[in-house]
């Protein structure tokens, strides 16, 4: 079956001949739709192209904000590293802290050559240039996680470090140090010609030799815990200062303290007397350590 078939007929200016085409319907189906086709595509491309057009200025402002972004990561990569550097120093002090206290050795390397704090790899993609920008945001994830760590592990170090302190006060603070009363050291600690039977006896302290009722101290912190009248020692008074250690006062004159009482170093607990088995007036000094003399110039400082 022929395929049906459209005229179209051209009139030409005056003088021509008038010419006739005669094309398959559906052939001019086609054209017309091409030509359609085409018509939106122009257009299509031209709405495309004005909206590229529009959207240029958003573009280059993205891309300026990515750049101070990219900036601002640098610089925090950058400002992790230097916290990391500045924990390992405090680590290092701390270290020689414990030296020094006696809670490590200096022969002892613990983490003396650890980093604490950000990864090797931070620095490292921070100075390329961050082109990598996920694995420069994961490595300071990483690196925080880490100083959380170092700092939670330093509290804990250094609530240690504080309560060993704390009790090296305490035992600073009740260890008798300071000499009780002022005078001349008449007499030593240890074996002696005794001055009443001309024999050989152990002294169990120091006498100090001084005018009567001159003003005795205590040599450290501690509690009275006895107050009492001696043969041979006369009026005698006693301090516990813990951490095993008593002080002795005898031949007193008088006491100013109470039994129970808390004293601290340098308050005045008594005057020097002449009671009790004496040849002049001294004070009669003694510590004992765990219930055992000991000589008191061991523990005075000056």
């Amino acid at each position: 079956m022929a395929l049906k078939k459209l005229t179209i007929i051209v009139v030409p200016e005056k003088g021509r001949k008038v010419r006739q085409f005669r094309i398959p319907r559906l052939l001019a189906f086609f054209s017309i739709l091409l030509f359609s086709a085409s018509v939106i595509a122009a257009l299509w491309s031209g709405f495309t192209y004005l909206s590229l057009k529009a959207k240029v200025p958003i573009l280059e402002r993205l891309q300026k904000e990515n750049a101070h972004h990219r900036q601002q990561f640098l610089h925090l990569a950058k400002r992790i590293e230097e916290i990391n550097q500045k924990m390992c120093e405090l680590k290092e002090f701390d270290r020689r802290l414990k030296v020094m206290v006696n809670l490590e050795t200096a022969e002892d390397p613990g983490d003396k050559n650890a980093r604490g704090g950000s990864d090797q790899t931070l620095l490292a993609l921070a100075n390329t240039g961050a082109k990598d920008e996920k694995g420069l945001v994961r490595a300071m994830y990483n690196a925080l996680d880490d100083l959380d760590a170092e700092i939670a592990m330093g509290k804990q170090e250094k609530a240690e470090l504080d309560k060993f302190l704390e009790n090296q006060k305490m035992l600073l603070a009740s260890t008798p140090s300071i000499w009780p009363t002022r005078g001349w050291l008449s007499s030593g600690f240890g074996y002696r010609t005794s001055p009443f039977t001309g024999q050989r006896e152990f002294h169990k302290g120091i006498d100090i030799s001084t005018r009567i009722k001159a003003p005795i101290v205590a040599p450290a912190n501690g509690i009275v815990t006895r107050i009492a009248w001696d043969r041979g020692y006369g009026r005698i008074l006693t301090i516990s200062h813990g951490h095993g250690i008593v002080t002795r006062y005898a031949h007193l004159h008088k006491v100013l303290v109470r039994r129970g009482q808390y004293v601290k170093r340098g308050e005045t607990i008594a005057l020097v007397g002449n009671t009790g088995r004496s040849t002049g007036p001294h004070l009669h000094y003694e510590v004992l350590l765990n219930g055992v003399p000991v000589n008191p110039l061991r523990y005075i400082l000056n």
